[in-house]
């Protein structure tokens, strides 16, 4: 194959991926113009449309779709071969992609990181920070931390960090004005502060557990946020009931600035889990950051 009809189908795969010409430009380093010449030479060389334009966005025809199939594992399979040359340099080297939520980040990758990084200044660590449940292979990323009961089957999944425990936490002054929560009843009482998941889109569940049983306890309230963070930062500020990780709001709690509720109903679970591809071959780099992290669980 000639190497600008290589370059052409990679240019191609970036434009049905992103959707647009203007963010897969960006992506690629060139102009939209530049790229929109190739796409069309690309679609003149094969014979068939590729791509529906509109003035709005770029979606992939049937052709289109057919062909991103087919390149995806293809040119992933080359990507990895690539990245595994990197085994034979004297200095472990390339980029590790990683999708996670910011709690994970903060509490088991930065610890890592930290000491991980000067130790081998060739290797790139790019993170995407986010509480949606990343499809990886279709982005892209080298992995992904989650919480292990998310993790699909066909996915290396590796322990990385230590249990985790929930908490139901207000401000002294809601409490003052509210009695607390006695039960998981209670809290319909109550203005709970809603986490909104970007991946179902819905509600969380508030997932109250005892030793012996459980119950997922659908709240209402007047306020609403998509990260975790700002829930516990509202709850602090008084404007209602939080749900959030215990870490996160232990030195709050300390200091008096939150109080807990239903504590006999937050039993712990399992931790984070770095997963990845099982049909995916890990890098020399990558293979040493797991390992990195491993140690530390």
């Amino acid at each position: 194959m000639h190497r600008d009809a290589l370059n052409d189908l990679a240019a191609f795969m970036v434009v049905a991926e992103e959707k647009s010409f203007t963010r897969a430009a960006s992506k690629l380093g060139t102009s939209q113009s530049t790229l929109s010449h190739t796409m069309r030479r690309l679609e003149s060389r094969l014979g068939v449309r590729l791509l529906m334009r509109t003035t709005r966005s770029v979606a992939p025809t049937e052709a289109g779709e057919r062909l991103l199939g087919t390149l995806r594992p293809a040119l992933d399979s080359i990507d990895a071969e690539l990245t595994g040359l990197s085994e034979f340099r004297d200095k472990p080297a390339g980029t590790i992609r990683i999708t996670a939520t910011r709690h994970a980040i903060k509490t088991v990758l930065w610890p890592v990181l930290e000491d991980f990084l000067p130790r081998y200044p060739d290797i790139h660590v790019e993170l995407d920070v986010n509480s949606g449940f990343a499809d990886i292979v279709s982005q892209r990323f080298d992995a992904g931390i989650r919480l292990g009961e998310a993790l699909a089957k066909d996915m290396i999944a590796v322990p990385i960090g230590p249990g985790l425990r929930m908490a139901v936490v207000g401000s002294p002054g809601y409490f003052a004005a509210h009695p607390p929560p006695r039960t998981p009843q209670d809290l319909a009482a109550h203005n709970c502060i809603n986490l909104r998941l970007s991946t179902a889109g819905g509600f969380y569940a508030w997932e109250l557990d005892q030793p012996d049983r459980g119950i997922r306890v659908r709240v209402d309230g007047q306020l609403a946020f998509n990260d975790i963070e700002m829930v516990a930062e509202a709850a602090e500020a008084g404007l209602g009931l939080g749900f959030v990780m215990e870490d996160a709001v232990a030195e709050a709690i300390a200091d008096g600035r939150l109080v807990r509720a239903l504590e006999d109903w937050c039993a712990p679970f399992a931790g984070y889990y770095l997963y990845y591809a099982s049909r995916r071959q890990p890098s020399a780099a990558f293979r040493l950051l797991v390992e990195a992290l491993r140690r530390r669980a």
